[in-house]
C-alpha cells in the first residue's frame, strides 16, 4: 500500500483496540479507493469488524470514522453509507502529494535490488520459420513484463531459447538438400527467415502427399502415415546425423540457421524487444541428457525396453513421459529440463518465468514434476505463464500450412495503416518527410503492442489491425495523442517563462475533475506492483488508457495556460506536467514511445 493506506490502516487497529477493547490484524482490514460515483478517497469495509464491536455495521463505522478524523489531520471529512465507511482527504495532501511527485525522477517505479533476480524466458523461435502474429505477442507479452517487474523493484534478465535443433528444423534443411538448388537469401533477394520457413512449407505439402498415398495403399490412419512416409524417415535419418556431428549436415545446419537468425534480428529490432542472454537448445540438450542419464542411474526415471528413457508420472496425476528416444535422440523436456538447470547455475533466480502459450501446460506441468523427481532446488521457482492464443477475423494460423501472418508484414501494414489514418486527420502539419516517417513507425508499433498488451494475457484474442489504429477509444494513437497534447502545452510554457514557476497550494480548492486525475496519478504505483505481481501488463495498458482519459476530461473543462488566475494556472500545468510523464513511464513498460508531437 501507499503511505496514506499504512497510515490510515494503523490508525483503524488503533481504534479497534481503543474503543472496543480488541485486537485485530491490518491484512483483516479492507481498504479501498472509493467509487467514483460516490463521496470519499477511500472505503473502509467495516462489515467483518461487528463481531468484535458488538455494534450495527453503520454504529461501528460512525465510531471509527470520529476516531480517525480526530487522529489524523490528513481526513477532512467522512460519510457513513451502511457497512462503508468513506474517507475524504484535505485538497491539502492531494496538493503536497502533486508537488512531491512532480519532483521525482521516476515517480512509480523502484530501482531494483540484487537479491534474488528474476529470470523471464520469451521469444523461443524455432529456426525453420520467421516470426509471426502468435510470436509478436510472446515477445511484447514478455519484454514488457520485464519492464514491469524491473520498475517493480526487482533485478530482471530478459532471456530467450532458440529452438535451432530437432525434427522440425531438420524438415526444412532436408527439403533444402532435396529441392533448393543452392538457393540463399542473396539469390532469392528474401529474408533468411522467410527463405527456410518456405522449405518447411514445402517440404509438409510433400509429406502429405506421401502421406495420402500409403493412407491409400496401406490403410494407414493419419498419424502412421506420417511417420511411415519415406520424407520423414529421411528427416529422421537426418536428425540422428545431426546429433553425430556429421560434418556435412552439421555445416548445412550453420548455414540455414545463420540466415534465419539474421532475419530474426531484423524483426526483433524493428519489434523493439531486446534479450541480456540467448540459449540455444543445441547447446542446452546436451546438459538435458545428462542430467537425464544421472536421474536414470539415481532411479528417478526408468528404461524402456526398445531404450527409451521415461519419467513416470502417474503417481502425480499425469502420465508416463518420454525423455530420450530408444535411438537416443532427446525431445523438447530434455532440453527444457537442461535448460533450467543452465538459468539456475548463471543466475541463481528467485522465480524463473516462462512466457509460453497456454497449448504448452501440459508441457510445464511435467517438467515441473520431472525436476521435482530430479530433486532440484529450483523447482518452485518455475513459473508458466501461460497466455491465450492470437487470432484473425479468419480464424487461426497454421504454420504447416503457410497460414500464418508473418510479423514483418504485420508491421509492414501497421504502418500503412497509420500512415494513412494520420494523413487524413492532418496531424502532421509543418513535419519534415523524416519526422513523418518516424511518427507513422512510433504510432504503427504502438498501435500494434497496445492493441495486444490491453488484453489480459491468460485470454484468447481475436487481432483487428483496422481497429487498433482508431486515435479515440482503447487504443495506443489515443494515449500517444493525449502524451503529444500535453507536451505541446508545456512547450507553449516554456515559451512564456512558465514552466519551472511553482504554485502555492494554500490558495488552490480543487475541482473534482482535478481531483479524478490527481487520484489516477496517486494509484500508479501501486498498478505498477499490482502488474508485477500478477505478471499481466494488460493492468498497465488499462490505467495508462484510464489515466489519458480522464485528463482529456480534465482539458475539456478546464484551460491550463489561459486560466486567468495565474496560481491555479502553474497548479493545473504541474497536474499536467506529472500526467505526462506518468503516460511516458507506463508506455515505456509497455514497450511503447510517445511522441513529443503530433
Amino acid at each position: 500500500m501507499s503511505k496514506i493506506e499504512d497510515k490510515i490502516v494503523i490508525q483503524v487497529q488503533k481504534a479497534i483496540t481503543e474503543l472496543f477493547g480488541q485486537e485485530i490484524d491490518s491484512s483483516s482490514i479492507a481498504l479501498q479507493n472509493t467509487r467514483k460515483d460516490i463521496e470519499g478517497d477511500f472505503t473502509l469495509v467495516v462489515f467483518s469488524f461487528v463481531k468484535l464491536t458488538k455494534k450495527s455495521p453503520e454504529e461501528t463505522a460512525q465510531l471509527i470514522g470520529e476516531y480517525l478524523k480526530k487522529h489524523m489531520k490528513e481526513i477532512d471529512s467522512f460519510q457513513v453509507l451502511k457497512g462503508f465507511l468513506n474517507f475524504t482527504l484535505h485538497h491539502q495532501y492531494w496538493m503536497t502529494f502533486l508537488q512531491k511527485a512532480s519532483e521525482e525522477n521516476n515517480y512509480g517505479t523502484t530501482l531494483p535490488d540484487e537479491s534474488e533476480p528474476v529470470v523471464v524466458e520469451y521469444s523461443s523461435p524455432n529456426t525453420n520459420k520467421p516470426l509471426h502474429l502468435g510470436h509478436i505477442r510472446n515477445n511484447l507479452l514478455g519484454y514488457s513484463l520485464a519492464q514491469i517487474l524491473e520498475a517493480s523493484g526487482k533485478k530482471t534478465y530478459k532471456v530467450n531459447l532458440v529452438n535451432d535443433r530437432g525434427i522440425h528444423i531438420c524438415k526444412s534443411m532436408l527439403a533444402w538438400m532435396k529441392w533448393g538448388n543452392g538457393e540463399t537469401p542473396e539469390s532469392s533477394k528474401k529474408k533468411g527467415d522467410k527463405l527456410v520457413g518456405d522449405y518447411y512449407v514445402l517440404f509438409e505439402t510433400a509429406l502429405r502427399k506421401e502421406a495420402q498415398a500409403l493412407k491409400e495403399t496401406h490403410n494407414y490412419d493419419d498419424e502412421n502415415a506420417r511417420n511411415n512416409a519415406p520424407l520423414m524417415q529421411e528427416a529422421r535419418e537426418l536428425l540422428r546425423k545431426w546429433e553425430a556431428r556429421d560434418p556435412d549436415v552439421f555445416k548445412i545446419w550453420k548455414t540455414m540457421n545463420g540466415w534465419v537468425y539474421r532475419g530474426f534480428d531484423s524483426t526483433y529490432q524493428r519489434l523493439g524487444v531486446s534479450f541480456d542472454k540467448i540459449y540455444y537448445e543445441s547447446d542446452t540438450y546436451l546438459m538435458g541428457k545428462k542430467i537425464v542419464l544421472d536421474g536414470l542411474e539415481k532411479s528417478a526415471f526408468f528404461k524402456k525396453e526398445d531404450g527409451s528413457v521415461w519419467a513416470d508420472l502417474t503417481n502425480e496425476g499425469l502420465d508416463e513421459k518420454l525423455l530420450l528416444r530408444a535411438d537416443g535422440t532427446s525431445v523438447y523436456i530434455t532440453q527444457d529440463i537442461g535448460t533450467a538447470q543452465l538459468r539456475f547455475d548463471d543466475y541463481n533466480p528467485g522465480k524463473m518465468i516462462y512466457v509460453v502459450g497456454n497449448e504448452q501446460n501440459y508441457h510445464f506441468e511435467v517438467l515441473k514434476k520431472a525436476l521435482k523427481k530430479l530433486e532440484k532446488p529450483y523447482t518452485d521457482h518455475l513459473h508458466h505463464l501461460s497466455y491465450g492464443m492470437v487470432e484473425l477475423p479468419q480464424g487461426k494460423m497454421k504454420s504447416r500450412e503457410g497460414t500464418v501472418v508473418d510479423a514483418d508484414d504485420l508491421m509492414d501494414e501497421m504502418y500503412k495503416t497509420a500512415r494513412k489514418t494520420t494523413e487524413e486527420l492532418g496531424k502532421i502539419e509543418g513535419f519534415s518527410e523524416e519526422e513523418k516517417e518516424n511518427l507513422f513507425h512510433i504510432i504503427g508499433m504502438g498501435a500494434l503492442k497496445y492493441f495486444i498488451l490491453k488484453v489480459d494475457p491468460k485470454k484468447n484474442m481475436l487481432f483487428n489491425p483496422e481497429e487498433s489504429i482508431d486515435f479515440n477509444g482503447n487504443t495506443g494513437p489515443f494515449i500517444q495523442y493525449t502524451h503529444a497534447r500535453i507536451r505541446s502545452i508545456i512547450r507553449k510554457a516554456e515559451e512564456k517563462g512558465i514552466a519551472d514557476k511553482n504554485f502555492d497550494p494554500l490558495k488552490v480548492v480543487i475541482n473534482i475533475k482535478e481531483k479524478n486525475l490527481i487520484r489516477s496519478l496517486y494509484n500508479f504505483p501501486q498498478i505498477v506492483q499490482d502488474a508485477a505481481a500478477d505478471m499481466s501488463p494488460a493492468l498497465i495498458a488499462n490505467y495508462v488508457y484510464e489515466l489519458a482519459k480522464e485528463f482529456n476530461q480534465f482539458y475539456h473543462d478546464y484551460s491550463v495556460l489561459n486560466e486567468p488566475d495565474e496560481n491555479i494556472s502553474l497548479f493545473r500545468l504541474k497536474l499536467s506536467g506529472l500526467t505526462s510523464k506518468v503516460i511516458k513511464t507506463a508506455m515505456d513498460m509497455l514497450g511503447i514511445e510517445v511522441p513529443e508531437r503530433m
